[in-house]
């Protein structure tokens, strides 16, 4: 007795488990996850640290350079030390120079360095929202799925009485073979077809955690809310879509960049100051010495060609992500225009299948079943009418499907968050 108790509890446990795992999940918790553990993101995140790590010493100079060694010293080592007349001759130096960066060229690498990484803060926010549409696409499927396999589960149990009504009315010549077999292979083509519903909501759940980077065999369930938008009142401009566009932003930032790139240059065709100081220990009697110098490179129109060069380079660089900026938004504006006007029609098509076939079909249907049920129609009639409902059902979800991967269409040209 107490055996059975164990493995009662045991059971109980493993069950429990089992329905904890499969755990329902809204298009928004998959988002968040998404957010946060997906590894294309995380990659964006430690380069942007590493951008700004290294801003940190944009100010830096440049390293002092140490000098030493024999200076003005004869080869003759007789005549280093103190002989009479002679106080000796030659000295050991010790040397440091350190050149002064101009102030303007610090303050140019700095600029440069602190916005580096707001390039790459665009580039993850335009990630996120590739992987935010691909996710919405594969959550919607799957809700489109899910609701295809619910009907088909209905028609099975349907056909599953027909059949066995008929194997009961053959029994006493009620009703024809032909018909049995008629509603045998459609019963069989309905396994089938539920065999590849589940096997792409499988699909479905595999992508979606690989996005979540999560166990790929991860058990968990959606609820999906259907929710029809609206987008006849969005006004579609570049300028709405430059303020919306992490794409768009990417390529303002690239070029804000590369004007700070043209700063750098430019700072660099200015003078740079340094100081040099030795010191010399004499051999001999003679006394020690020094010498202090200040430098000072001048920027001559021979030294500087390659950074007027650049900034040339540069500056028509920027004419080229214009021109970038301009295509991505003619294409954007035009694919809007497109999917909004297809979503309007989507919506009429799905309205018309919700409130007028598919009633007239379920009352075809229900008069087609309740004759054969009271013998006297064909059962042949009422699998055409099943079929036909069937059909238009299925239909039903394709056009929504259709809305809800336009709507996706639209937000992601939009980036709405």
């Amino acid at each position: 007795m107490q055996n059975i108790k164990k493995y009662i509890l045991i059971s109980c446990l493993i069950l429990s488990s089992a329905f904890a795992k499969a755990q329902t999940m809204s298009l928004e918790q998959v988002l968040e996850i998404i957010k946060t553990n997906n590894p294309q993101l995380k990659m964006y995140d430690a380069e942007i640290q590493s951008m700004d790590a290294s801003a940190k010493g944009a100010r830096s100079w440049s390293a002092p350079q140490l000098n030493t060694g024999l200076f003005m010293t004869p080869y003759a080592t007789s005549m280093w030390k103190a002989d009479g007349m002679n106080p000796g001759m030659g000295a050991y130096m010790v040397g440091v120079t350190q050149m002064i960066p101009n102030a303007s060229k610090l303050k140019a690498d700095a600029d440069y360095a602190n916005a580096l990484s707001s390039v790459e803060v665009e580039n993850k926010n335009y990630t996120i929202n590739e992987l935010n549409a691909l996710a919405k696409t594969n959550y919607y499927q799957w809700g489109i799925l899910d609701k295809k396999t619910k009907i088909a589960n209905e028609n099975l149990l349907l056909l599953e009485y027909m059949i066995k009504s008929i194997e009961i009315r053959y029994k006493y010549n009620s009703d024809k073979l032909a018909t049995y077999y008629k509603a045998k292979s459609q019963y069989s083509s309905l396994q089938s077809e539920i065999v590849t519903l589940q096997n792409e909501i499988a699909q479905r759940r595999f992508l979606l955690n690989t996005l979540m980077a999560s166990d790929k065999n991860t058990v968990f369930e959606i609820d999906l809310v259907a929710d029809l938008k609206d987008f006849n009142a969005v006004v579609i401009d570049s300028i709405s879509l430059s303020e919306s566009r992490s794409d768009i932003k990417a390529i303002e930032k690239t070029k804000e960049l590369n004007g700070l790139k043209i700063a750098i240059e430019k700072s660099k065709m200015k003078p740079e100051f340094g100081v040099k100081y030795d010191h010399m220990f004499a051999f001999g009697d003679r006394p020690q010495q020094f010498s202090l110098m200040g430098m000072v490179s001048i920027p001559m129109p021979w030294s500087t060609k390659s950074n007027k060069a650049t900034i040339n380079s540069i500056q028509i660089k920027n004419e080229s992500l214009e021109w970038q900026k301009q295509m991505i938004l003619n294409e954007a504006t035009g694919m809007l225009s497109g999917l909004q006007r297809a979503l309007i029609n989507l919506h009429k098509q799905y309205d018309i299948s919700d409130k007028s076939i598919i009633p007239a079909l379920k009352r075809n249907y229900d008069t087609a079943i309740l004759a054969w049920q009271n013998n006297t129609g064909e059962l042949f009639v009422a699998l055409d009418s099943w079929e036909a409902l069937n059909m238009a059902q299925l239909d039903k979800l394709d056009k929504l499907q259709a809305i809800l991967s336009t709507q996706v269409a639209i937000e992601k040209q939009l980036e709405t968050k």
